[in-house]
C-alpha cells in the first residue's frame, strides 16, 4: 500500500469536514487513539461514537487548514490548524499534529495527537 496517497486521501477529507468518514473509512477494526490530553479511544467504533460526538458539537466550521503532511515508511504526520464555533458558543482553535501508524491493508492501527 502506498501510505503517502492513503494519507493525502484521507487528510482531504478531513479538510472538507467529513472527519467521521475518514475514521470510517481508513481506520482498522482494533485502532487506538491518544492525544496530548491524555484522552484515548479503543477501537474504531469507540473512535467513531467520539468523532460523531464531537463533530455533531459543532456551530460553524471557520476553517480546517492542512499544512503539510509527512510520511516515513508505515507512518503519516499531518500537520492541521482546526478553528470551530462551538454549539454551547465557546471556541475550538487547534493547531496539532497528527501522527498515524498504518498496517499492511493499509489503514490506520493507531492515531496520536499532538499540540504543535
Amino acid at each position: 500500500m502506498d501510505i503517502r496517497t492513503l494519507a493525502t486521501e484521507m487528510d482531504s477529507m478531513v479538510v472538507q469536514g467529513a472527519i467521521v468518514d475518514a475514521v470510517e473509512k481508513y481506520f482498522a477494526q482494533e485502532a487506538n487513539t491518544s492525544d496530548y490530553n491524555n484522552v484515548t479511544t479503543t477501537g474504531k467504533a469507540q473512535m467513531v461514537e467520539k468523532m460523531k460526538g464531537f463533530t455533531d458539537a459543532i456551530a460553524k466550521v471557520n476553517g480546517i487548514s492542512l499544512h503539510r503532511t509527512l510520511v516515513d515508511g508505515n507512518v503519516s504526520a499531518s500537520e492541521f490548524t482546526f478553528d470551530f464555533l462551538m454549539k454551547e458558543d465557546s471556541k475550538v482553535y487547534w493547531h496539532e499534529i497528527i501522527r498515524r501508524i498504518w498496517n499492511n491493508q493499509g489503514q490506520v492501527i493507531h492515531e496520536e495527537y499532538f499540540n504543535a
